[in-house]
């Protein structure tokens, strides 16, 4: 059997189990993170080399899976044991322990880059070292029997929350962006947007921007938004005059912002709630407005660079019809109102509303392929084998996907765990000491410490991290400062600066990627996209200051949609400061008035002496729009 036989059947049969318990069997949830995890790491070997390139060779990589996939699923095979002897491993424990640590690491390296691996391998080490460090950080430890009681034979470590998350909700929702992209929705977000935008200013930029957060909707991955959208929008932005600089980081603000945006968050969405012990929708309510203020802020900053640079809208000759393609691809979109619709509506479980809507997706694929076999008088047998090869092909494609997802959550999963024996309260006292106990230096101490971590580990596993350490400080210093932040909040914070690190240079993998496309050269790239990312980098700050962005205790739609607006408000008067443009050149006084406006927008009681100076904000801004019209106007 060839190495790619192997790999379809291995990947198609870990999509087939992730729908099977979603509906029709049940499984242990202890059965399903290790069967999980195996799928993952035999993968992982079967697929990348040691250098993390494409395996060519099945003799290679098929040893290390099969020997991978028993050691993951150890934990199963004498479940019963080990729990009797919780504490007290058998020497056997012990060995199969440290074997799975080092081939887990070893499939991550492969996966998801040398990063997590090293960082997980330091905090387990500080766990040896606790008793002999510095009286000031120092702390009890744990020996090797307690640590792998911790770590791999239990579910505190390896097999904890986030791989649970990973194997019971998450793996849905990225099968379900994978036949999405093979059915072709990638190509019809795409062509739609630029169908909609593109004889507007600078309207291939924006089409980015709207394609991407269509796409993110379901992929949740930025670097899977620059392949699918990228390699469409980025060349059209280039012909229509933005530098190949500009027009790759265009794409990979927009692309980053797609992991903000609800219902996947690449993945984060179940584990905060997870985390917060607070249902889905709740999360999916808080993640929002912050999700769409920053998506509204970037499509005001394509207009702002293209009314720089005087560009105008593509020619109509280069743009598509809207109308004949919208109804050719209109079923792209049925089985993304249908999750919508399982979710809000019948409150179904983010499990059983992604199965639905998966199975929607099937049916409409069937009947897209049939009418189109219908339309070149082909027998319907060609639909079926059609509908098929994608449904095959989808389910490659999102196991594949979710390979550095299970391995990242079983990574970080040591981590969590480290931090459990007692490196937490160490490392909390240490973080909190740097800040000097205040909330605002705390705030920027996790900001850069995630956008650090976040240059060599993926999204996910930088918000595990970081909330596992900080986010529990944030919200105990907000409740002694009397800011009332809602733990949420704290846990957003990092999500945030962990998905800007995926543009921040010197790594900024998604940075990498959109430069290869554009010819330009990546940190120059990287520079670009993180200098538009400061647009959302505000945001997190402002919600955690001003939980009303997050609707925290907001009820009521009318109340939701002034929020929305006024923080829209904010984060265009921002974003007009940051590019240096309005209707024309900022002059030197406007700015410290744009800022003052975008501060009252995003926080109105900030100077809680003075009330609510919402008016003051829009007063402010009318007056800047006023003088720059009377500027254009008279130029």
């Amino acid at each position: 059997m060839s190495l790619q036989r192997l790999s379809v059947i291995l990947a198609v049969s870990w999509s087939l189990f992730q729908l099977s318990i979603a509906k029709w069997i049940i499984v242990d949830p202890v059965v399903v993170r290790a069967v999980h995890l195996a799928f993952g790491m035999s993968l992982a070997f079967l697929t990348l080399n040691s250098r993390g390139k494409a395996q060519t060779r099945l003799s290679s990589g098929l040893i290390l899976a099969l020997v991978g996939a028993g050691l993951s699923l150890y934990l199963i095979f004498d479940w019963q044991g080990l729990s009797a002897r919780a504490g007290l491993p058998f020497d056997r424990d012990i060995l199969i322990g440290v074997l799975l640590l080092g081939f887990l690491a070893e499939a991550t390296r492969r996966s998801v880059g040398p990063a997590l691996p090293v960082i997980a391998a330091a905090f387990s080490g500080l766990v040896f070292l606790g008793p002999y460090l510095p009286d000031a950080v120092s702390f009890p430890g744990a020996n090797l029997s307690r640590y792998l009681s911790q770590i791999t034979l239990s579910t505190e470590g390896i097999y904890g929350i986030p791989l649970d998350v990973s194997a019971s909700t998450v793996f849905l929702f990225v099968l379900l962006g994978g036949i999405l992209e093979k059915a072709g929705a990638g190509e019809f977000f795409t062509q739609s947007a630029l169908a909609l935008l593109g004889r507007f200013k600078g309207g291939p930029a924006k089409a980015a921007v709207v394609a991407s957060g269509m796409t993110g909707l379901v992929s949740g991955s930025s670097i899977s938004n620059i392949v699918t959208t990228g390699t469409f929008t980025i060349p059209l932005m280039k012909r229509s005059g933005f530098p190949a600089k500009k027009a790759a980081a265009i794409e990979v603000a927009a692309s980053t912002d797609g992991q903000l945006m609800p219902p996947v968050m690449g993945a984060a969405a179940f584990i905060i709630a997870e985390y917060v012990n607070i249902p889905y929708l709740e999360v999916v309510k808080a993640a929002l407005v912050p999700a769409l203020l920053s998506y509204f802020a970037l499509f005001f900053l394509t207009h702002l660079e293209a009314d720089k640079l005087g560009m105008k809208g593509l020619p109509k000759s280069e743009r598509p019809l809207f109308f004949p393609l919208f109804f050719a691809g209109f079923h792209h979109l049925i089985p993304i109102f249908v999750l919508g619709w399982e979710l809000v509506v019948l409150r179904h479980s983010p499990k059983l509303a992604a199965f639905n809507a998966i199975t929607v997706l099937v049916i409409m694929v069937f009947f897209a392929e049939y009418r189109h076999s219908k339309a070149a008088g082909q027998p319907i047998s060609k639909a079926f084998k059609g509908t098929w090869d994608i449904l095959i092909s989808g389910m490659v494609q999102g196991a594949k996907n979710m390979v550095p997802v299970a391995l990242a959550t079983a990574a970080a999963g040591v981590i969590v765990g480290v931090v459990g024996l007692g490196i937490g309260g160490m490392l909390s006292s240490w973080v909190e000491q740097v800040s000097g106990g205040m909330l605002i230096p705390l705030l920027f101490v996790t900001a850069v410490a995630s956008l650090l971590l976040g240059m060599g580990l993926p999204t996910t596993a930088t918000y595990i991290v970081m909330a596992s350490m900080t986010a529990p400080i944030i919200y105990h210093l907000g409740l002694q400062g009397g800011w009332g932040i809602p733990l949420i909040a704290a846990h957003l914070f990092c999500f945030y600066f962990g998905i800007l690190a995926d543009d921040t240079p010197p790594v900024g993998l998604a940075s990498y990627a959109a430069a290869a496309i554009a010819e330009s050269d990546p940190i120059q790239t990287g520079l670009q996209g993180f200098w538009y990312d400061l647009r959302t980098a505000i945001i997190p700050f402002m919600f955690v200051l001003n939980p009303e962005l997050l609707l925290y205790g907001v009820d009521s739609w009318g109340s939701a949609a002034w929020i929305l607006f006024r923080g829209t408000c904010g984060a265009l008067a921002f974003t007009a400061l940051l590019q240096g443009w309005l209707l024309t050149r900022n002059r030197i006084w406007e700015m410290p008035i744009l800022g003052f406006c975008a501060l009252l927008l995003f926080h109105p009681k900030i100077f809680s002496a003075f009330g609510d100076l919402t008016w003051v904000g829009f007063a402010g801004l009318a007056v800047l729009v006023s003088s720059h019209l009377w500027r254009k106007r008279t130029a």
